[in-house]
């Protein structure tokens, strides 16, 4: 008997007991969609993380206060005044550094017109679009006279832009910045991201005016910033950068040589490489919780095996009779099984890219497909129709024909 017959066969025995078969189905078919589903969702995260880190800045070194101790990121006493603007003013003449921006950052309620919003507020300079990869759609940025005189002067990111009802016609109008009125004199492209931490979800002022406005009356220490973006010029010297502004800053803070850094220096591929290690470690644990359900499905395919094998005992006898061998009856079973399960497999593959699409969807990430994913659920229904399916096959190989023509 070839295979195209087993098959036959075998749809031909599925055809006749649909009910049963897609109950048996189900198991292998939850499985398979909960291992390609979870997966996907994993590398959508992962990339939709990996793009977002990507859109903070080009060749991007962040600089933030406080020593760094095992692995954590530790404020000693004081530490939160460790960086001041005239750090970042000394790191701009570092060789290879493109660009310096220091920041000051609060939470403001912001009033235009009736509408009102309670957003990030940074103080920065004018190297901050360069830095961390921003470009206007209206208007202007901050320009070196507004941070000199300490203008009240704001730039809008697109969602606190949206959120306040502005457009491009809004440009030169007038907000209010925790009651203080600012003019409006651009808003930035959107880069797209959201939740919490948007970076198209705030309002950048000039540095000077945040110290004067929004910090000196609070107790803050005027020179004080919350962190210190750099950009490269090349991604070749990220490394030599990196060392030099680390020595540069240790001179300035009397730091000497092997002592305690109060300073920390973060750049993307450190940050990418932990997202993608934390996410990947994820995937691989959700997947492997998710695959128990598919040992599951396999036990629902050998149970529905041994019941049919015990139904089928006397057209097992009558076939060896007229001249089946025992390994004929074992294909006959064993593709049966497989094709249970492959049936399962690829429709829990449906399943499992539709529910990975809507997700990705609802998160606001990318769907991202991976073929091995498939390939994998593929193979996996594979071996759990050949590993749950050979011993209801043996069971059925190794009847007796006389036995099993005797079988009522």
């Amino acid at each position: 008997m070839n295979l195209r017959e087993l098959v036959r066969l075998a749809f031909s025995r599925l055809e006749s007991a649909r009910l049963r078969a897609a109950l048996t189905m189900l198991g292998v078919i939850i499985g398979v969609a909960s291992v390609v589903a979870l997966v996907g969702v994993g590398e959508g995260a992962t990339s939709g993380i990996t793009n977002r880190l990507q859109g903070l800045g080009t060749n991007l070194l962040t600089i933030n206060p406080g020593s760094s101790v095992s692995g954590f990121t530790r404020g000693a006493a004081g530490s939160a005044n460790t960086l001041t603007i005239a750090d970042a003013t000394a790191l701009s003449s570092i060789s290879g550094v493109a660009a310096v921006e220091p920041e000051i950052s609060t939470q403001k309620l912001v009033v235009a017109g009736t509408q009102n919003t309670t957003t990030t507020v940074t103080g920065t300079t004018p190297d901050y679009p360069d830095v961390r990869a921003f470009t206007l759609w209206q208007g202007s940025f901050l320009n070196q006279a507004a941070v000199d005189h300490g203008l009240r002067v704001a730039v809008l990111g697109a969602t606190t832009a949206d959120d306040l009802g502005l457009g491009a016609r809004d440009v030169g109008s007038q907000i209010l910045i925790g009651g203080i009125p600012f003019q409006v004199v651009g808003i930035l492209q959107p880069k797209g991201s959201t939740g919490p931490f948007s970076q198209d979800d705030q309002i950048l002022i000039p540095i000077t005016t945040m110290q004067r406005q929004f910090v000196a009356g609070q107790g803050g220490t005027a020179d004080a910033v919350r962190s210190v973006g750099v950009s490269v010029a090349s991604a070749a010297n990220m490394e030599q950068a990196k060392t030099q502004i680390q020595l540069a800053l240790e001179q300035r803070h009397g730091i000497a040589s092997g002592g305690t850094d109060d300073f920390t220096i973060a750049d993307q591929s450190q940050l990418l490489q932990t997202v993608n290690s934390v996410t990947g470690l994820l995937t691989i644990l959700l997947a492997g919780i998710a695959s128990i359900s598919l040992i599951v499905g396999g036990i629902g395919i050998m149970n529905i095996m041994l019941v049919s094998v015990r139904e089928r005992t006397r057209e097992i006898g009558i076939r060896k009779a007229v001249g089946a061998r025992g390994r004929d009856i074992l294909l006959q079973f064993l593709v049966e099984a497989l094709t249970l399960s492959i049936l399962g497999g690829l429709i829990g593959i449906v399943v499992g890219i539709t529910v990975s699409i809507g997700i990705a969807q609802l998160a606001g990430w990318s769907f991202v497909f991976n073929p091995l994913t498939i390939v994998a659920a593929v193979g996996f229904s594979l071996f759990v129709g050949i590993v749950f399916g050979v011993w209801p096959a043996r069971q059925a190989a190794r009847l007796d024909p006389i036995e099993a023509l005797r079988f009522e």
